[in-house]
């Protein structure tokens, strides 16, 4: 499967401003500023955040602390 590259789309979250992801990377931009880096995210997980009804509990949930 090829991986795509997505633009930095704004999320409806309190804690989650923005992600971009790029080849199985995952930058999430908090509220704050601040730039986390999560490698080897699987595609289906950052399309999961995207559409997730509150993307900070879905990180909490499916990637902190895997990735």
């Amino acid at each position: 499967m090829t991986r795509q590259n997505y633009a930095m789309p704004s999320l409806n979250s309190s804690w989650i401003a923005r992600a971009e992801y790029e080849s199985g990377t995952l930058y999430l931009t908090v509220r704050s500023g601040r730039t986390y880096t999560l490698r080897g995210v699987p595609e289906r997980l950052y399309l999961g955040l995207l559409a997730a009804s509150s993307p900070g509990r879905y990180f909490n949930d499916y990637l902190k602390g895997r990735y």
